[in-house]
């Protein structure tokens, strides 16, 4: 029992890779996230097209709650300009919402897919996982992408000058020509870590949550083994589900309202 539920567990951590410039590319976390995307973007494009001012539908309320709900985080984290910052929350919100959501479908979905179009044999030694927040590669793409937005922001505020001369010259402050010297390679080698935790830490919470939840799934539904462990299997399964909504909902919130709050630090000055 415990080797067929290692196996089991081992199989569905896999991911579809092919080669790409001599290096491993997960097809399948590109494939989902990408197709994700697209529906975030056709789904907020189609009502914003249709939109009207009178007594909106029930699709487009709900868009509009969503997106009013967004720039009034925005609005009480970010005190500039917002019109390019409230976009980007929105859409780290909906796109990483919609990733982590994957994870409330059936486990065995990518396989049964692959067994569809490919037949048994096949299925077995080809892997599809459905959750691209579950794999690193992905949380770490969003968070560089972030990670040079932050960088493009300071200098915007600070202008190239501007932002070489705090990273030499802060945290640490001195007013005199030779403490300023003598403290500019601290200060940098600060701002360094400083900035290349916000990445790190982004990439590595969104990650260890949904690697987390997905490993519960695995557990529970490698358990349902017999009718015996069936029925209280469904039962951990959809009370796991229920507070996993809130954990699918609560991690896109925390990587959204951070990147804002990196943005605003950005564009501040020391």
């Amino acid at each position: 029992m415990a080797g067929g539920l290692n196996e089991y567990i081992t199989h569905h951590l896999k991911h579809n890779v092919i080669e790409v410039f001599g290096g491993k590319f997960h097809y399948d976390s590109w494939i989902v996230g990408l197709l994700l995307g697209l529906v975030f973007i056709g789904w907020f494009g189609y009502y914003a097209r249709k939109a009207t001012a009178g007594v909106p539908g029930k699709g487009q309320a709900f868009v509009e709650m969503i997106v009013e709900f967004i720039d009034g985080q925005v609005k009480d984290t970010f005190h500039g300009n917002r019109n390019s910052v409230t976009p980007l929350a929105l859409t780290i919100f909906m796109w990483v919402v919609l990733m982590n959501a994957m994870d409330l479908l059936p486990l065995d979905i990518g396989g049964a897919a692959v067994t569809l179009a490919k037949g048994a044999d096949v299925a077995h030694h080809t892997y599809f996982r459905l959750v691209p927040t579950a794999d690193l590669n992905t949380t770490f793409a969003i968070s560089v992408a972030v990670f040079f937005i932050l960088i493009g922001h300071a200098v915007s505020a600070k202008g190239i000058g501007g932002f070489g001369k705090e990273l030499l010259t802060a945290p640490f402050h001195a007013h005199n020509i030779i403490a300023q010297i003598v403290l500019a390679p601290v200060n940098l080698l600060m701002n360094i870590i400083e900035w290349l935790v916000k990445p790190i830490s982004l990439a590595m919470r969104l990650f260890g949550n949904m690697y987390g939840g997905e490993l519960v799934f695995m557990l529970i539904a490698g358990l349902m083994t017999s009718w015996v462990t069936f029925v209280p299997g469904v039962l951990a399964n959809a009370a796991w589900g229920i507070f996993h909504i809130l954990i699918i909902l609560l991690q896109a919130f925390i990587f959204m309202i951070l990147t804002v709050v990196y943005i605003a630090g950005a564009r501040e000055s020391h």
